[in-house]
């Protein structure tokens, strides 16, 4: 009779899979006979047909319905937990096996379930007495239950699922290393388990993880790389131990999602006053670069953030500008957009004001005053206006022809925002002595009034703010005597 049921779960998932991309796999009568002879077999006392089956589920796991799967989580787990005999480490590797693949299907609402099942405490006692075959079944399954489940991975943590991976990590072979290392990648995006590497001095291994195994693995460890990196010392750390070559190669070599996440990681790392030099020489500007012309409004983000820690050695500023005249001259209108916003903020720097003139973008900004592209305008504006405040660039826009234009956005402007940068701009053109008289005509207009009437409230205010800190310094200057 058992081997007869054994035959009949073969034949029929057999036929079944044949025919699942010709027709529907989820005939209720078939699948619910089918789950009533599994279930059967469970009963038994055969390890072998226990192993069939299990191994036949598991293939057709990516077939079955999931109420079929989600009625043979109990099952599998009540074995494990409680075995009617002594079982066979192939049976619980099969069992670990079946429940690995389950855990993969419907979107993670499976591998929930198998956590909400209290399956994960269960996979744990099974660990520190399993070997070989088994071990690798049972943190194969572990690893698929936390990556695609979230609270699961809170779930093993707090079952002590941390301690037990680092302490395999140091003396397992390189079969489990891999394993443990995705389960480890998948961990460290829980807050506390990030808090928990760093004070055992373990933040290596989250960079190893972040160098070896699958995308996905790899790209969970970057990010968790990233967070961990809002630590000021733990960026120093991360250094150290190999961070910036592992996260480089991710932004050369990973898809979309692993660029934007090692960009970021790599960004955050790179914050540290002592890193910047490091991260430049690394050649990681022109990766940036890409991902400001990218489509991804985020890598441009990231990349905006980057290039404005970056710019804080001139050295570095030199080689961004050179990238971002580029993107000026041949990228599409988001990455012009992007660029731009790009100088106006590093226009803000002292330092940069010489690198903004060698570097040939002024000519540049000044035709994009009149680019199709209204968010182009805005950005392009706004870096003009930001230019405008130090004498030699102002020099330099004029010579270039941009009062006419921006006396042009100035009147016809489609946004508030062109117009208000187009202001500000003129206003500091107005108090030139030199070029105050080419702004004349438009005196009266209510957006350069009242843009000059707020220019002149700040200067006035930042003038009592100087005086009152000078007046603080002579104060304590003279407590001190």
């Amino acid at each position: 009779m058992e081997t007869h049921c054994a035959d009949y779960i073969e034949d029929h998932l057999e036929s079944q899979g044949n025919r699942v991309e010709a027709e529907s796999s989820s005939d209720c009568r078939n699948w619910n006979e089918l789950f009533d002879i599994f279930a059967k077999v469970f009963t038994s006392e055969n390890d072998e047909l226990k192993i069939r089956a299990a191994i036949k589920l598991a293939k057709m796991s990516r077939y079955a319905p999931e109420n079929i799967l989600a009625l043979t989580v109990p099952i599998l787990l009540e074995f494990l937990k409680n075995p009617q005999s002594n079982p066979s480490p192939l049976l619980q590797a099969a069992i670990a096996y079946c429940l690995k693949c389950i855990a993969s299907q419907c979107e993670g609402k499976l591998a929930d379930l198998i956590g909400q099942s209290g399956g994960i405490p269960i996979l744990l006692t099974l660990l520190p007495n399993s070997e070989d075959v088994l071990q690798r079944a049972l943190l194969k399954c572990l690893r698929n239950i936390i990556a695609f489940c979230g609270p699961n991975r809170v779930i093993l943590a707090s079952n002590g699922g941390l301690e037990i991976v680092l302490a395999m990590l140091s003396s397992c072979s390189d079969d489990s290393e891999l394993i443990l290392l995705e389960i480890l990648s998948a961990l460290s995006l829980v807050r506390e388990v990030r808090k928990s590497l760093w004070e055992s001095r373990s933040v290596h291994l989250l960079v190893k993880a972040a160098g070896c195994g699958g995308l996905v693995s790899r790209t969970r460890a970057a990010q968790a790389m990233g967070l961990l990196g809002l630590i000021k010392r733990a960026r120093y750390v991360l250094v150290e131990a190999g961070a910036v070559p592992v996260l480089m190669h991710l932004l050369k070599e990973g898809d979309s999602m692993m660029k934007l996440v090692a960009g970021n990681a790599l960004g955050v790392i790179s914050s540290h006053v002592d890193h910047i030099s490091l991260v430049a020489q690394a050649e990681f500007i022109p990766l940036y670069a890409d991902l400001l012309r990218g489509p991804d409004p985020t890598g441009k983000e990231i990349a905006e953030d980057v290039f404005c820690v970056l710019a804080v050695h001139e050295e570095n500023a030199v080689t961004i500008f050179e990238h971002l005249v580029g993107i000026l001259k041949e990228g599409d209108a988001g990455a012009k957009a992007a660029a731009a916003d790009v100088i106006w903020d590093l226009s803000s720097y002292v330092y940069s004001f010489p690198v903004v003139q060698r570097s040939g973008a002024i000519p540049i900004l000044v035709e994009l005053l009149k680019d199709e592209s209204l968010d182009v305008r805005e950005k392009v504006a706004g870096a003009v206006a930001q230019l405008s405040r130090d004498e030699a660039d102002r020099a330099a826009l004029a010579r270039c022809g941009a009062i006419p234009c921006l006396i042009e956005m100035l009147e016809d402007g489609e946004s508030d925002e062109v117009r208000d940068n187009a202001a500000e701009a003129l206003v500091n053109f107005s108090l030139d002595p030199l070029l105050g008289d080419r702004i004349s005509c438009i005196v009266d207009n209510p957006t350069f009034r009242n843009m000059s009437g707020r220019i002149m409230q700040m200067r006035v205010s930042d003038e009592r703010m100087d005086g009152a800190v000078r007046e603080i310094r002579r104060e304590q200057i003279n407590n001190c005597l």
